[in-house]
């Protein structure tokens, strides 16, 4: 996206979406509010990498075949620590209950797309590796994304299937989502809905960078004022892992009768979407703390 566009659509959008949120008590649908929103979107990705990071090990439930657990160039990184329950060292066997807290400290630790974490994720499962359908629950204790605190219970039923998307057998992932998000300005946003993710791209290799995913879903997100709006996703998102930020695809966004949408564009990795609403597109920037 170009650089001119980008000055002339953020003053744009300032000035219009600022006004429209006062005026309309925050009912209208605003650049800030859905950029909000795509925050959320990566910090759901970004977990569901890190979960799905600790299902591909040897106690995990990874199902692959011919495959090579992903273990090298693994999207957990060094600076976050890993218990278990039944400790590690302990032999387990199907049936067995497996309970992980993944602790990413207090100071901040960053992800290999750049995204910074703190705090604990405790993943629960049980250990059935001969199965192809699992259900994974996964909570935060004083967890922070880019320093946005999330509070909830997340649940995911992971099967192993193929797809037009992807004609292989590959992880399917649905989540259903019910968390709470407080900004750093302290607002509080609530999110409820449900996400399919699965991985088109670099399965069959040992190097979860070059992993890309493709999502879709529906979702209602409740602001601070009030407001609520439904945001599905009308043309599959894509996420590669390589990149802080979603690269492509559509989510339109529905409140109090009006409608815009979000493009993330051609598949560049950058931190810009187009917001475009009342048929007045506005480039705003996505992502970061």
């Amino acid at each position: 996206m170009k650089t001119t566009k980008l000055i002339l659509g953020l003053a744009l959008a300032f000035s219009i979406f600022s006004c429209s949120k006062d005026d309309n008590g925050g009912n209208s649908i605003t650049a800030a509010d859905a950029a909000t929103n795509a925050k959320l979107d990566i910090m759901n990705d970004d977990v569901s990498k890190i979960v799905e990071d600790q299902l591909n090990t040897s106690d995990g439930i990874s199902g692959k075949t011919n495959q090579t657990i992903q273990t090298t160039d693994a999207f957990l990184p060094a600076c976050a620590t890993v218990t278990r329950v039944p400790a590690f060292g302990t032999t387990i066997t199907p049936g067995t209950l497996i309970t992980k807290t993944i602790d990413f400290g207090t100071t901040g630790c960053p992800l290999p797309n750049g995204n910074v974490l703190r705090g604990v994720i405790v993943i629960t499962f049980m250990y059935q590796p001969a199965a192809t359908s699992h259900t994974i629950t996964y909570t935060f204790q004083d967890f922070y994304h880019n320093n946005i605190e999330f509070n909830g219970t997340k649940t995911f039923t992971r099967i192993m299937a193929t797809s037009t998307a992807n004609p292989n057998i590959h992880p399917i992932v649905t989540m259903d989502m019910d968390m709470t998000a407080t900004l750093p300005n302290g607002d509080v946003v609530t999110r409820v809905g449900q996400r399919v993710r699965e991985i088109i791209e670099g399965y069959a290799t040992a190097i979860w960078l070059d992993n890309i995913y493709q999502v879709t879903g529906e979702w209602t997100t409740t602001f601070p004022s009030g407001a609520i709006q439904t945001s599905t996703i009308t043309t599959p998102l894509r996420i590669r892992m390589n990149c802080p930020n979603i690269v492509r695809g559509v989510i339109t966004i529905v409140r109090n009768g009006n409608t815009a949408t979000l493009d993330y564009g051609d598949g560049e990795c950058d931190n810009l979407a187009i917001f475009t609403v009342n048929g007045n597109s506005h480039i705003i920037t996505l992502g970061g703390n």
